[in-house]
């Protein structure tokens, strides 16, 4: 499967937002966002003017690159969020937000999306009190989450719940520590998502 192998912290320069895909480095001064404030490359620092088409395409990379996906996954939950009832840009932020390695990241289990990606292949969480170890379910709300009994000492889960303590856990989410578990209440309002993306470019782009 494809993937993105050079340093990420290059994607958060030329985005120009945090994309916190660095854990807990994202945080403090060490981030490259701090440092170099504008996009990589020769030509970095000199001021582009852009166009409308340019404009929407940064958001959308700026959200696939959040997220960890490729392009033909996120056209695909784009086109799910178009078929769904509701504001489109919402809807299909909220279904980025189901997905398991989401879940997993924004419950304080791994310190990360990639970690969380790759704590969820090993098959170090159940759904439900069954072992999934797909990425991409979408957990619904209701359903519980929760680290197997054999992995629970994991040096990366225990570094990711101490950084999620100064962090915090969404509102929409409930963290039950002492068991390792976590529960999905309901599904996040645009609000409660705190990424820096414009969405609406993102659906006007995709609407051409």
């Amino acid at each position: 499967m494809a993937r993105y192998r050079d340093p990420v912290c290059r994607l958060c320069r030329r985005e120009g937002v945090k994309l916190f895909l660095k854990g807990e480095r994202c945080y403090s001064d060490k981030c490259a966002l701090e440092r170099r404030n504008y996009p990589p490359g020769q030509h970095g620092q000199a001021r582009a003017k852009q166009s409308e088409y340019a404009m929407q395409l940064r958001e959308k990379q700026k959200l696939k690159r959040m997220y960890g996906l490729l392009e033909s996954q996120f056209k695909r939950y784009f086109t799910l969020a178009e078929r769904s009832r509701g504001v489109t840009g919402d809807r299909l932020l909220q279904i980025l937000e189901q997905r398991l390695d989401n879940m997993v990241y924004r419950l304080g289990f791994a310190r990360s999306r990639a970690e969380a990606r790759q704590l969820v292949r090993h098959g170090h969480f159940l759904v439900d009190g069954k072992r999934v170890d797909i990425p991409s379910y979408l957990v619904r709300p209701g359903q519980t989450i929760a680290v197997r009994e054999k992995s629970r000492q994991l040096q990366p889960i225990q570094q990711a719940l101490e950084t999620a303590r100064r962090r915090g856990v969404a509102e929409w989410l409930e963290l039950d520590e002492v068991n390792f578990t976590g529960r999905v209440k309901s599904l996040p309002t645009r609000e409660e998502i705190p990424v820096q993306v414009n969405e609406k470019l993102v659906v006007e782009l995709y609407s051409k």
